[in-house]
Parts: C-alpha cells; structure tokens; sequence
C-alpha cells in the first residue's frame, strides 16, 4: 500500500505545495465554519494547486507545511469556491513559517503559520479558531469533525462547496502500516470500516475536537481509504506561540 500525502502533487515534501480531499462528507451549511481559509498556492513551477488552512489570528492563518509555494492568496469568507461572494476576503501570504524541523526528507513537523498582507475583518462570515494548550490530550475513540473543498472521490476533481465529515480517532497502533508514523506527533484518524475519510485538497484544514482545533491534515493513503495522519497541535503551541508573539 502507498502511502502518500494528501495532495494534487500525490508526494509530501515540506518544499512543495500539495493538498487533500473529503471522502464521504457533507455539504456546510454556508459561512457556518467562518475559520476556514482556501489557499490558492502558485509552485515554482507555475502550477495553481489548492490546500486548506484556518484563521487562528486576524493576521495569521495555520496549515500544513508542504502546503507551500513561491504565492499563496487564502481566501477567507468563502462556501463555493467558484462563486465570489461579497463575504469574501481575498488576503496575500507575505511571509511563510513553516517548522523549523520539517524538511524534504521527512513528513514530520507538518505544521506551518502564514502571516497574512492584512488583518482579516471579522464578520458573520469571518472568523478565528481556537488552538489547544501544549499538554492538551484526546483519547482514541474520539469523534470530531473535519472540513475541506477536497475530492469526493479518488477519481474526482476539488469539490467547490465547502464539505465537512466526522471522523474518530484510532489508537495508534492502526497506523503502524506508515512506515513514518511517530506515536508521539501525529494522531491517527478514520475508522478503516467506513468510507470517510481526507483526501486531495484537504491538507492543511482543522481537525476539530469539542470545538478546538487539535490536528492539521497531513497525508493519507494512496486509495483514500483510512486511515489518515494528522498533526498534533498541541505538540506545537511554544513554536506557535513564539512566531505570534515575534510577528
């Protein structure tokens, strides 16, 4: 079985821009999740890939590391993607904080801040999430929510409406199969006996547990089936923090 991240791209490099998608959701109820930001990410070689990140500052949104690129444009306000809406804010990334840890060789460290040309207005359509404490912990058998404009399908394009899925939390011997899995960052997400799960496109987007971000979508398997690795969060808080408080 390949092991691939969730991306246009299908490799997980923390230089590259790559992205995932939502397999089994549902449609949003529109603007009911005002944190999410789609990226329009521009490659050094010109190609236009899509990843997903969320508003945790005004100025600041949080995604996955190999969601990277020579641009980003986020766009905060959005349900259809291909439909511009007076709710939405178009915002360009002028510097990106990708861990300090997270190389080419490695899928680890998949965390990354970006700070935004301009503070983002806070509306009905537009808003902030908040992060976990550093020692923050969710137990296996957890079900939490994701969101994403991912394929539906393996097969399948992006979707343009903003989709969401509940999806549990295994124990982390279920993803001893990715040889890069380290029990200690990651969580492993996506019961193996149901269809739903993250896919291309989705990379970068929330995890959300009782209401609080606790994992970034990382990367998944090449057949969309679970199980998926996220990142943990709250591992990050102090680099979070210190990127914050210094910018």
């Amino acid at each position: 079985m390949h092991h691939l991240p969730l991306s246009l791209l299908l490799f997980l490099l923390c230089s590259r821009a790559e992205a995932g998608d939502i397999i089994g959701g549902t449609e949003s109820k529109p603007h009911s999740r005002p944190y999410m930001a789609h990226l329009g990410i521009v490659t050094p070689q010109d190609m236009l890939v899509a990843c997903v990140g969320f508003l945790i500052r005004r100025d600041f949104v949080l995604t996955a590391a190999h969601c990277a690129g020579k641009s980003i444009m986020v766009t905060l306000g959005a349900h259809n993607i291909k439909k511009k809406e007076g709710t939405w804010q178009e915002i360009e990334v002028v510097k990106q904080f990708p861990h300090p840890k997270c190389n080419d060789s490695t899928v680890r460290h998949d965390i990354k801040l970006l700070k935004l040309k301009g503070k983002a207005n806070l509306t009905l359509a537009v808003g902030t999430l908040p992060l976990p404490p550093q020692f923050n912990f969710i137990p296996p058998g957890r079900m939490c929510r994701m969101a994403g404009w991912g394929s539906t399908n393996v097969q399948e394009p992006g979707s343009n409406t903003l989709l969401e899925v509940k999806l549990r939390l295994m124990e982390p011997q279920a993803c001893r199969h990715f040889t890069t899995f380290d029990h200690n960052l990651p969580l492993c997400v996506g019961n193996p006996q149901k269809t739903k799960s993250a896919f291309k496109g989705d990379s970068g987007g929330p995890l959300l547990c009782t209401g609080v971000a606790q994992d970034i979508v990382a990367y998944g398997q090449s057949d969309a089936k679970p199980h998926a690795i996220f990142t943990r969060i709250s591992h990050y808080r102090p680099w979070i923090n210190k990127v914050l408080k210094e910018n």
